[in-house]
């Protein structure tokens, strides 16, 4: 529960030590450098900045080129591979060092995949208008002169089409109106098809005028495009230029498989090229004069004297060590169980220096409310177990993922907890298969819940969600006057956090025992006089403190018990908070009679061979579709219990995370020899 201490370092060293000391400095991946105008520095030296954007923007591209090929032939690749990895590949110094002498030789191999990629699309895009062309030749295959013929000595030829089916009958109709017998025409149809008639006439030279009139009346068309030869001819030697594509495609492909094996050898190089961008976009935000350069960053307080010390020893660097907690990134650190909320705190917004880290005390309630609403012994060991063996399995998985899989983890056992204290496993599953298989009599519950059962007394769990929801928002306000505390200003703890106490404390033991709560809980619940006169001098002693002191910034004491009057009126916003808590209970039975449904479905056929097959493919399938779903809402509305009502107390965020300058590992881990 706490915000790791930072301390700036400015770095002064000579141009020459310039390459050493980023490498080191990216290398360690301690310290997050700033990007500092020029300008801004008080010295007569004038120091100017380098454009790097042409290097660091080649080094990427060159990354990410070899990002494609990996890709590109991950398909060729028969190298053996886990189901799932979740790690990066672990490579000794040496062996990265090796690439990096060879990183010209392994980019050139990139360049050799990428033009066989070239080539298999150009072959490709060739077939493709290859098929275009045939599909266009295919309909005038019956014909058997060349596309563009247009006349002989004696006739005239005719190649087109009409907007309309036609038989033969209807197009020599067509052809031949207004022409006296004999008449010199013949019409033959080439192909008919959607609303479109392919055909062929041929007229002799004293008619073809009047013939050609006569058919564009009916909406002929002369054929669009032209070819020399023959249609079947002319997709023959389509055909065959296909085939030969084909080949072409064969023998790169082939040729791309046999780069296979340099994948290893890429992915290390994409590394070490984007690793080498990065260090270019750093290097064009450092401030440098003809001799020395300049460097401003972040590191962590207990590592900033040792840091300095090598900076100065090595590479004969001058360093200052400066406190700037305004300015300065936050890193948080906490506990191993509190550490996997991390990610959900800094999706709301990292706190900011001098503020509390809210992570610890979320964590606990975090973990508690998702098994209260996902509530299934069943789901809950689902979820551990999956998360447990992934976790023992790749033990250099990602941060961020790690932590993620460690918060499911721990909320899969809570939800185990409150499955059990309900008495639900996969829904009612126990009892449904002791029922349905092996004879159990209906009236025994085989399992029983430890505490008491949400679907039998909905409102009972109603009101202790209402009480857990009240001890959460206590939390919240507890974390708002821890602060006031440390900041020593005890006039605003008793004002702003005290007074509160009194007020809604006085107010729940006053509701307790009225009618309303007792029509809820389904009995009255009667207090001694002593805490009924308790209840009524902390709420009236709180809003007597609310008033008079919540706007205490105000000398006018008009305005202050205004503002006082107006501050009491939120506790309607206590009374919408505490309601909210109610989603624990919808969840929760929402949950449990999915499950329950799912699970009377599959057990409808009885006990027969089919009936066993039946439950078991209906089970594994419903219940798979009913954790993802719930799994799904319990994250998002435990999220927003965190984010809108605990968060609401006394949380704002506004901290900026700390981002080390680093090497870029997508596909490698270092190790050192």
């Amino acid at each position: 529960m706490a915000i790791v201490d930072m301390r700036k370092l400015l770095v002064y060293a000579t141009k020459n030590h310039r390459k050493a000391v980023l490498e080191f400095l990216q290398e360690i991946g301690a310290m997050e450098i700033d990007a500092l105008d020029s300008k801004d520095l008080d010295y007569e030296i004038p120091f100017e900045k380098m454009d790097t954007s042409g290097e660091r923007v080649r080094f990427q591209k060159i990354a990410d080129e070899m990002d494609y090929v990996i890709n590109l032939l991950s398909k060729y690749d028969t190298e053996k591979k886990p189901l799932l990895n979740l790690e990066s590949k672990q490579i000794p110094i040496s062996e990265f060092r090796d690439i990096e002498k060879n990183r010209r030789k392994i980019y050139s191999k990139v360049k050799d995949v990428l033009e066989l990629e070239r080539q298999i699309m150009e072959s490709k895009a060739t077939i493709n208008r290859k098929e275009i062309k045939i599909a266009t030749l295919s309909p005038w295959s019956k014909l058997d002169i060349p596309l563009n013929s247009e006349k002989t000595k004696a006739t005239k030829i005719f190649i087109g089409t009409f907007p309309e089916l036609l038989n033969n009958e209807k197009l020599f109709e067509y052809a031949t109106e207004g022409l006296q017998d004999p008449i010199p025409v013949t019409a033959e149809i080439l192909y008919c098809e959607n609303q479109i008639t392919n055909v062929c006439v041929i007229a002799t030279n004293r008619v073809a005028d009047q013939v050609e009139e006569n058919m564009r009346s009916h909406g002929y068309s002369k054929l669009p495009f032209l070819s020399h030869r023959v249609p079947i001819k002319a997709i023959e030697k389509r055909e065959n230029d296909i085939k030969i594509e084909k080949q072409k495609i064969k023998e790169a492909e082939e040729k791309m498989a046999t780069y296979a094996q340099y994948i290893s050898q890429f992915k290390i190089a994409s590394d070490y090229f984007r690793t080498r961008s990065e260090k270019y976009r750093v290097l064009g935000t450092l401030p440098q004069s003809n001799k020395v350069f300049f460097i401003q960053g972040w590191v962590e307080a207990a590592q900033a004297e040792s840091i300095a010390k090598i900076l100065e020893e090595r590479f004969d660097a001058v360093v200052e060590i400066e406190r700037d907690d305004e300015a300065a990134p936050i890193k948080l650190k906490n506990n191993h169980f509190s550490e996997a909320s991390e990610g959900v705190l800094e999706s709301y917004g990292l706190p900011t220096h001098g503020r509390v880290d809210p992570t610890v005390v979320m964590s606990i309630f975090y973990v508690f409310f998702f098994g209260m609403m996902l509530s299934d012994a069943g789901y809950g060991l689902v979820m551990s177990i999956v998360c447990g063996i992934v976790l023992l399995k790749f033990k250099r998985i990602e941060s961020g993922l790690n932590k993620m899989l460690r918060l499911f983890f721990w909320c899969g056992l809570s939800t185990t907890f409150w499955g059990f204290m309900y008495g639900g496993f996969f829904g009612d599953a126990i009892d449904v298969i002791a029922h349905t298989f092996f004879g159990v009599p209906e009236t025994t519950q085989v399992l029983k819940p430890i505490w008491f059962a949400p679907l039998e007394n909905p409102m009972r769990l109603l009101i202790y969600c209402m009480l857990f929801g009240l001890i959460h928002l206590y939390a919240g306000l507890a974390m708002k006057g821890y602060e006031y505390l440390k900041n020593k200003d005890i006039v605003g703890f008793i004002s702003d956090i005290v007074s509160w106490y009194m007020f809604i404390t006085g107010l729940v033991l006053m509701l307790v025992p009225s009618s309303i709560f007792a029509s809820i809980a389904g009995k009255q619940i009667v207090f001694s006089p002593a805490l009924v006169t308790l209840s009524k001098v902390l709420a009236i002693g709180g809003v007597v403190i609310i008033l008079l002191m919540s706007g205490r910034a105000n000398k006018n004491w008009g305005l202050r018990i205004a503002l006082g009057a107006y501050d009491i009126y939120g506790v309607t916003g206590w009374l919408s908070d505490v309601l909210s808590y109610s989603r624990l209970l919808a969840l929760g039975l929402a949950t449990g009679v999915i499950a329950n449904v799912i699970n009377m479905m599959a057990s409808m056929n009885g006990k027969s061979v089919v009936g066993v097959i039946i439950f078991i493919v209906v089970f594994i399938l419903g219940h798979t579709l009913n954790i993802l779903i719930n799994l799904l809402g319990a994250y998002v509305h435990t999220n927003r219990l965190q984010y809108v009502e605990f968060f609401g107390k006394f949380y704002d965020g506004g901290g900026r995370a700390f981002k080390p300058f680093k090497t870029i590992n997508r596909y490698i881990e270092i190790k050192e020899d």
